[in-house]
C-alpha cells in the first residue's frame, strides 16, 4: 500500500536512495488522479471497444491525458515546453497505464516519440511542440542500426527519405516517426512526417490494444536529429528508455492482476468455503505480491536513477527489464490459472492483460534478453 500525503511529509527517516524513488506527496496526488480518471474513462469494457476504432483508442481519453494531465510534457524540460519533472514521475504515469491497459498512446508518443525528438529540440522543423501538446502522434522505430531499408539523402529543399519502417507502435495513426536510416556518412536518427498519400499496412498482432503497422514513404521531409556520431548513443538511451517504461507499465499491469485475483478468490466458493482460504492458493498469491514488491523496488529504482542520469542508470534499467517481464509473465499466467475456467475465455479481462505482457515481451526482449545485457555491462 502507498503512503499518504501526510505519512510522506512527516517521515522522520532520511533518505538515502536517490531522488524520486520514495514517492513524495505529488508523485502520490498523480497517482490518485490518474486512477480516478482512467478509472472513468479507461475500464476493460472501452478498452476493448476503442481498440475496435479505426484510430486504435479513444481520441476523447487522449485529449483528457494531453491536456488535463499534459502525460506527453510531464517529464520534459520547461525550457522545451514541458513541465519540468522526471522520470520518476513518468513512471507512476506508466504504471497507472499498465494497470488500466490503456491503448492510447501513451507509451509509443508521450514517452518514446516526445523524448526522441527531444534528442534535437531546436532543430529546425522538429515537431516536439506539437507532440507535446498531444496534437501531433510520434512513435519510434526499432533503434538498431539501421538499414537499406530507410535511407535519407540532402538536396535543395532539405533532407528527405526513402524506404520502408515496420513494426511501428501505432504506426497506423502516427503523424510523426522517428527512425534510424543510412546516409552517405553514417547512420543518424530522422523524425519523419509522412504524407497522407503514405501507404500504411497493418499487421496482425498478439495484443490488439497496441497495434503496429508498417510505413512504406517516398520523399518524405526528414527532419535529422543526431549526427552520425551521436546516433549510438541517442539510441542506447531511447531504448533504455523503451525498456524502462515497459519495466513500469508491467508493474502496474502485475498490481491490477494480484487485486483482480484476490477478489476473485475471496468470493468464489469450493466446498462451501473460499477458495482463497486454501493454503495452498495461498501461497501462490503470497508468491505473487513478492514479485509485485521486486518489481517495484526494481522499476522505481531504474527510473530513480535515469532521471538522474540516463547513462549511469543502464544496469538498473536491465535489471528492472529482466525482474518485471518475469513477474508480469507469472502474474498474468497465475491470472488466468486462478480464475479457474473462466479466466481461460477471451472475454474475461485477465486474458487481455495477458496479451499485453506478451505483447511488451515481444517489443523489448524476455527476461533472458534483459539478463544477456546485464551480464555484458559487468563485464560477466
Amino acid at each position: 500500500m502507498s503512503p499518504t500525503s501526510a505519512e510522506v511529509a512527516e517521515s522522520p527517516w532520511p533518505r538515502s536512495e536517490p531522488p524520486g524513488l520514495t514517492p513524495d506527496a505529488e508523485q502520490i496526488q498523480l497517482r490518485e488522479s490518474l486512477r480516478g480518471l482512467l478509472g472513468k474513462y479507461s475500464d476493460i469494457d472501452r478498452v476493448r471497444a476503442a481498440t475496435d476504432t479505426d484510430p486504435g483508442y479513444s481520441p476523447h481519453l487522449w485529449r483528457i491525458l494531453a491536456d488535463e494531465m499534459s502525460v506527453a510534457a510531464l517529464a520534459v524540460p520547461e525550457q522545451y515546453g514541458g513541465l519540468g519533472y522526471g522520470t520518476a514521475e513518468l513512471a507512476v504515469v506508466l504504471e497507472e497505464c499498465g494497470r488500466a491497459l490503456v491503448c492510447e498512446p501513451v507509451y509509443s508518443s508521450a514517452v518514446l516519440g516526445a523524448h526522441a525528438l527531444l534528442t534535437a529540440p531546436e532543430a529546425e522543423g522538429n515537431p516536439l511542440p506539437e507532440v507535446l501538446a498531444g496534437d501531433l502522434l510520434a512513435t519510434v522505430s526499432a533503434l538498431g542500426p539501421a538499414t537499406d531499408d530507410l535511407r535519407a539523402t540532402r538536396g535543395p529543399q532539405g533532407w528527405r527519405a526513402d524506404g520502408t519502417v515496420t513494426h511501428l507502435i501505432g504506426g497506423g495513426s502516427a503523424d510523426i516517426v522517428v527512425a534510424s536510416a543510412g546516409t552517405a556518412d553514417g547512420s543518424r536518427l530522422f523524425a519523419l512526417r509522412p504524407p497522407a498519400d503514405t501507404v500504411r499496412t497493418e499487421r496482425r498482432v498478439l495484443d490488439p490494444t497496441r497495434r503496429q503497422a508498417d510505413i512504406t514513404v517516398r520523399d518524405c521531409p526528414a527532419v535529422p536529429l543526431t549526427t552520425p556520431e551521436a546516433t549510438a548513443t541517442a539510441s542506447t538511451r531511447l531504448q533504455d528508455l523503451a525498456t524502462l517504461a515497459l519495466a513500469c507499465e508491467n508493474t502496474g499491469i502485475i498490481d491490477r492482476l494480484l487485486d483482480m485475483t484476490v477478489e476473485y478468490t475471496g468470493t468464489r466458493q469450493q466446498f462451501g468455503r473460499p477458495i482463497g482460504s486454501f493454503q495452498a492458493v495461498k501461497h501462490r498469491l503470497a508468491d505473487l505480491l513478492v514479485s509485485l514488491e521486486r518489481a517495484r523496488s526494481a522499476s522505481r529504482y531504474a527510473a530513480a536513477l535515469y532521471a538522474e542520469d540516463p547513462d549511469s542508470a543502464r544496469l538498473a534499467v536491465a535489471v528492472a527489464g529482466a525482474v518485471c517481464t518475469d513477474a508480469a509473465v507469472q502474474a498474468a499466467g497465475e491470472a488466468v490459472q486462478l480464475h479457474g475456467g473462466v479466466g481461460f475465455t477471451w472475454e474475461h479481462a485477465a486474458h487481455s492483460y495477458f496479451r499485453r505482457v506478451l505483447g511488451n515481451e515481444a517489443a523489448q526482449g524476455d527476461a533472458r534478453t534483459h539478463r544477456a545485457r546485464i551480464a555484458t555491462l559487468i563485464g560477466v
